[in-house]
């Protein structure tokens, strides 16, 4: 194996076949020994890997420093997000100049009608408070201090607003810890729970957490009840999934009355209730809403209208795109959904959050999110004439042809605004708190860029390609209007992901303008899988339907290149984790499309992690990959468009792959075994692994190093753009 000191060719992986045989069909892996992370061999091989990765960009440190240095310089590092009011406090997060992580602050409201944020000091420095009163809850960097990673999961404070429970990862594999604190005094509570899958819910009374753990497969099955003062061994189990494909997880409601327990699949869904307003002599009870029906999924929200207790439930039971139905407080079988909100295959609902005096619906059309306002009224009058406590329903509209906007922090039942988030590709992330009655926005904050940045001087556009099979397929792009002057193509980056209906829909990024500002335009492709277009657009890319993605990703290219946007030698794709899986799929299908090509932690090797059935998630992605374990049509498709099973004879894009050792989600072997077959199998490959030794899925933590990982990236895309 080559030296990790002065490699001058690139790490060779030996061929060690082994061969297994699913529904007749033979399968030859030759770097499956590759897996054992705890061998020495394997660890020198991957550091091979980063020593042959550092060789190939040594020539980009320099381009690495600027952009890093960019990123820095249009950055506010000493900042905080505008606060939210939870109960009695007004709640807020700071961030230092030379610090990863920053701090989570409080300060008390001044009143019980005090509902416009407080403005704090941008710019004081940490041992000065931003608003007068503050008490610091987390002090993130002490709490990473002697940690190479450091993820906080999740931090909940009791309803008397006296105790904050907090989890925290060290190693990066997604299993915490949580830990008590006292906020009278400042002290940690002897109270501590290991191996949870993050943060917890507590009871109204602030004496007991309920918390989520895995079992073996990283699969999140039981919720637990800790009551404060108690060993963890004492922790009462409270509900336990033993389906495979099923995970758990618990919360409670806005309105604080109501703690759920939510079961669910890919498809479907049960929801179990505890009420706090039930008296019960022993521990409290809890009862299941609507049973379970495969391919019927729903979610259960609080509402109280015309003064009655009601629950929402957001389901798709009439039909794929949902409707939101409204039923008693008891268990109620979906024949007992009242529609509220039909269902409209024109608009896919998403979400909805009910407060006292109106509900907020998630929603999309025409691949757009949207926020919907249904106004409540005491049910006897209001302005749209109605009886049964529903008054107007409207959009909050915004100019912009592509933007995205959501709902922000609301934790508060009976705030009378909602707090909500807009951004675009060239807009930065803006808040907003929207006055219900009296329909006015008002911008609170405005994600601040340094350095004299000018939003009008970058155009952003919504774009369409078709698909194979003749599918329009949305793209959207930014790029800087001097760029395009000459109407001439430019280099391109583009994006996509294209799996469990997660939308990526338009964003800003600081990190972005270094290659918009070199002449580069940066674009997303909404492929099929994702949720831009409704739930039909996740259907038709997934299962017997995956390879529409890739086709959605290669005709977005070749549209790009045809209306003489870029030229596929300067086209660098990009994807993460299952975006990762499109990345390596098309540099096997349609490698001359691209110049380059970025797999972030790619899941390449999806036939051997889907026959593990031992493997973090298997069982619970059966619905959204096949079960090639039972079923060998799941198998063949797999194995049509595998990444890894189907690297050929040919010519490829540069490929930057890039890992970490400790993810849990797509393990680092994947991408490792990728590398080597491309080194052997294809004809011409110039491909590069980067794997970070200390970190998880999400890549490093803290903020720096994140930059610093984010500008090794974009040198390299800039270097293969010709812009370096």
């Amino acid at each position: 194996m080559t030296s990790t000191s002065h490699p001058t060719t690139p790490p060779t992986a030996p061929r060690r076949p082994v061969t297994t045989e699913h529904h007749g069909r033979t399968r030859v892996d030759d770097h499956d020994w590759l897996r054992d992370k705890e061998s020495p061999e394997v660890i020198a091989h991957l550091e091979a890997e980063n020593a042959w990765t550092e060789e190939r960009t040594a020539h980009l440190a320099s381009l690495r420093e600027s952009i890093f240095g960019e990123i820095k310089a249009r950055t506010r590092e000493t900042d905080l997000s505008v606060p939210t009011r939870v109960r009695e406090h007004w709640y807020y997060g700071r961030s230092f100049e030379g610090r990863e992580y920053g701090a989570s602050c409080r300060v008390p409201v001044s009143g019980p009608d005090d509902w416009t944020p407080p403005q704090p000091a941008e710019d004081a420095s940490p041992d000065q408070p931003a608003l007068p009163g503050e008490e610091v809850l987390l002090d993130l960097d002490a709490l990473a201090d002697g940690h190479t990673f450091f993820s906080l999961g999740g931090s909940t404070i009791t309803p008397d607003s006296r105790l904050l429970a907090y989890a925290t990862d060290v190693v990066g594999d997604e299993r915490y810890t949580i830990r008590f604190k006292d906020l009278t005094t400042g002290d940690l509570l002897p109270d501590e729970i290991t191996g949870t899958l993050g943060g917890g819910t507590w009871d109204r009374a602030g004496e007991h957490l309920y918390y989520t753990t895995v079992d073996e497969s990283w699969r999140a099955d039981k919720v637990w009840r800790h009551r404060l003062g108690t060993a963890q061994a004492d922790d009462e189990l409270v509900f336990h999934e033993t389906d495979g494909r099923f995970w758990v997880g618990c919360g409670r409601t806005r309105s604080d009355r109501f703690l759920v327990v939510a079961a669910g699949s890919k498809t479907t869904s049960e929801y179990h209730v505890i009420d706090a307003d039930a008296a019960t002599d022993g521990p409290p009870e809890l009862w299941c809403f609507a049973a379970r029906e495969e391919d019927v999924e729903y979610a259960l929200e609080h509402a109280v209208i015309a003064g009655e207790d009601r629950f929402l439930v957001l389901h798709n039971a009439t039909g794929p795109d949902f409707e939101l139905g409204v039923t008693p407080i008891e268990p109620t079988p979906r024949a007992g959904w009242a529609p509220l909100v039909p269902h409209d295959p024109a608009t896919r609902l998403e979400d909805v959050d009910a407060f006292a005096g109106h509900l907020v619906v998630h929603q999309r059309s025409n691949g757009l999110t949207q926020l919907r306002i249904i106004e409540l009224d005491d049910g006897t009058s209001g302005s749209s004439g109605t009886s049964n406590g529903i008054g107007d329903d409207y959009l909050v509209e915004f100019d912009e042809e592509v933007y995205t906007v959501g709902s922000g922090a609301n934790p508060r039942f009976d705030q009378p605004t909602v707090r909500l988030g807009y951004v675009t590709m060239a807009v930065p992330s803006s808040v907003y708190d929207y006055d219900v009655r009296a329909r006015e926005l008002t911008l609170l904050k405005q994600a601040p860029v340094l350095g004299g940045y000018d939003r009008d001087d970058y155009e952003e556009h919504r774009l369409w390609a078709t698909s194979a099979d003749g599918e329009p397929v949305p793209i959207s792009l930014v790029v800087r209007r001097d760029a395009r002057a000459a109407d001439q193509p430019v280099p391109l980056h583009l994006y996509a992901y294209g799996a469990y209906e997660m939308s990526t829909d338009p964003a800003f990024s600081i990190a972005r303008l270094s290659l918009l500002d070199r002449g580069a335009a940066f674009a997303i492709a909404h492929v099929r899988g994702g949720g831009e277009m409704g739930r039909r657009w996740y259907d038709d890319g997934k299962l017997e339907h995956k390879q529409h993605t890739f086709d959605d990703f290669v005709a977005c290219a070749r549209h790009l290149v045809a209306e003489g946007w870029t030229t596929a030698d300067r086209l660098v794709g990009e994807g993460g984790s299952a975006g990762g899986l499109l990345i390596g799929a098309v540099a096997n299908q349609a490698p001359d499309a691209f110049g380059g090509l970025v797999a972030q932690v790619p899941f390449v090797d999806p036939l051997t992690s889907m026959l593990d059935a031992s493997l973090p998630l298997t069982v619970t992605e059966y619905d959204e990959w096949g079960n090639p374990e039972a079923d060998p049509a799941a198998y063949d498709t797999i194995a049509a468009y595998a990444p890894y099973d189907n690297v050929g004879a040919h010519t490829y894009p540069r490929i930057l792959a890039e890992t970490s050792l400790h993810d849990t989600r797509v393990l680092y072997v994947e991408p490792a075994k990728w590398v080597a077959r491309l080194r052997s199998d294809a004809t011409d490959a110039d491909v590069l692994l980067k794997i970070e030794m200390s970190a998880g899925h999400g890549g490093v933590s803290g903020r720096y190093q994140a930059w610093k990982d984010r500008a090794f990236t974009l040198a390299w895309v800039l270097d293969v753009m010709g812009l370096a």
